[in-house]
């Protein structure tokens, strides 16, 4: 969550005075409770007021997050907002649902039948990754002390490349573990498996592999890092194993590519992580984290409380959380089936849109694509080198912001951060319909930076020519 303080702090902190009511010739404060109550109206339009000047979520192509759901879907989220997912002793059919959501998403990651697999819902994939690199962390712990390693003499390792997500970075911070990123180039955009095994020793608790590369959707090749970490653990004891950040792909890859071996098909994949509220299709506030097996999870890690009325264990850096989320996703999963996932993802929809837009765009002639869509539904693209532009990609974004658009321009990660690319998230609410919008928009505003830096230049020569002549 972000961090505010008293520097944050507007320069007028009184709210508007609402029209027609008692409230009219009393301002409310922003930053300090009001004396007096006022009526449910008048707080709801104080607060919705608020929200005139925002972005239109659906027209957010820098989110991955979900920003619609059925009306169906909604009402019954809405229905169960005061249901608390930790007590489930109280909400035995809730926890239920949970369970299900668990094993649906275990058969759907290809658990192995003789495993014992276990898993939990979380706030979001932030909370999962974090959940399952503390695993990794005890898991190592416990294995390095057995054979006898000084496991205070350095700090624990994690090894990924350095296309991960800041949760990563969170997580080495707040369990002091040092992070050693595998460098990206512009021939390696994802994780460079020639190189990988050089940032592994003893105190590696383990290497991550990204399903879904948040500045351009690659995804690192997992079949083949699984290949080399077996090969890599048959002449150590020091064993190492692999978590799969499947924030983005965890619910796109199995029915798109269902015969991609990313999954616990994979002997050393022993985690696995996604959002739910990406393309899980749910609204903003769930994660899902499996191991393969009960082994990988060391009791230490799980709690047992009783005071709710019956024992229950746990694992959650959260405790108290609403359960509506949970039931989103199992209404998906009951709603859409393995089939209408795919079709959803697939026709006139998310994959389907993004490879429309990867090829309208280089149409274009001024955009070399990063990423052309055709895996997961990204998007990327750059300046073309050999194209000369007085805009930027930062000046498209402000454009197309102006036609409400909202489309981020940012460089690569370290190593490639000479490189500014563009990026379009294509989610399920974006039809076919509103890309062919997009397109015009893009060319239209393409159009406009072009005509004004041409009057830009006109007026720049006029300048300097009358300075000469004086």
């Amino acid at each position: 969550m972000s961090l505010y303080g008293k520097h944050d702090q507007e320069e007028r902190n009184t709210l508007d005075p609402i029209f027609g009511s008692f409230s009219e010739d009393h301002p409310l404060p922003k930053y300090k409770l009001n004396e007096r109550p006022v009526e449910p109206r008048i707080a709801y339009q104080v607060v919705k007021d608020q929200h005139l000047d925002e972005g239109n979520a659906r027209l957010n192509l820098a989110t991955f997050c979900q920003t619609y759901m059925e009306p169906d879907a909604v009402k019954l989220m809405s229905e169960t907002f005061d249901k608390n997912a930790i007590d489930k002793s109280e909400y035995p059919r809730t926890a239920e649902i949970e369970n299900r959501c668990v094993n649906i998403i275990a058969n759907l990651w290809h658990a192995p039948k003789d495993e014992e697999f276990m898993g939990t819902s979380t706030v979001g994939s932030s909370e999962a990754c974090m959940l399952g690199g503390m695993a990794m962390k005890f898991s190592w712990k416990q294995r390095a002390a057995k054979l006898g390693l000084d496991v205070k003499a350095k700090r624990p390792n994690l090894v990924i490349s350095s296309g991960y997500q800041v949760c990563w970075e969170k997580f080495c911070t707040y369990w002091d573990v040092e992070m050693r990123t595998v460098p990206m180039d512009w021939e390696h955009q994802s994780l460079d498996l020639n190189h990988v095994l050089d940032y592994v020793d003893e105190y590696t608790i383990g290497i991550v592999g990204i399903m879904g590369i948040t500045y351009t959707g690659r995804y690192d090749d997992i079949e083949a890092l699984d290949k080399l970490v077996e090969e890599y653990n048959q002449h150590t004891d020091y064993k190492v194993h692999i978590h799969a950040d499947a924030a983005s792909g965890g619910f796109y890859t199995p029915f798109m590519e269902p015969d991609l071996k990313w999954d616990f098909r994979l002997k050393n994949v022993i985690s696995i992580n996604a959002s739910g509220h990406k393309y899980g299709l749910v609204y903003p506030g769930i994660g899902w984290v499996l191991w393969r097996d009960q082994k990988c999870v060391p009791e230490k890690l799980i709690f047992r409380v009783s005071y709710l009325g019956g024992e229950m264990p746990t694992m959650a850096i959260n405790f108290s959380r609403g359960a509506s989320q949970i039931i989103g996703q199992y209404y998906n999963f009951i709603r859409y089936g393995f089939e209408g996932y795919h079709d959803i993802h697939k026709h006139k929809r998310t994959h389907d849109v993004a490879v429309y837009l990867a090829q309208e765009i280089e149409k274009l002639g001024l955009f070399e694509i990063v990423n052309d869509g055709s895996r997961l539904p990204i998007v990327c693209y750059r300046h073309k080198e050999d194209k000369d532009h007085e805009w930027t990609l930062y000046d498209l974004a402000d454009r197309l912001a102006m036609k409400g658009w909202q489309v981020p321009a940012y460089p690569l990660p370290k190593d490639l951060d000479q490189i500014e690319v563009q990026r379009i998230v294509v989610r399920a609410d974006f039809g076919m319909g509103m890309a062919h919008d997009f397109v015009e928009d893009m060319k239209d505003a393409i159009k406009e930076l072009n005509g004004a830096h041409l009057v830009f230049r006109t007026i720049a020569l006029k300048v300097v020519t009358l300075r000469n002549k004086k």
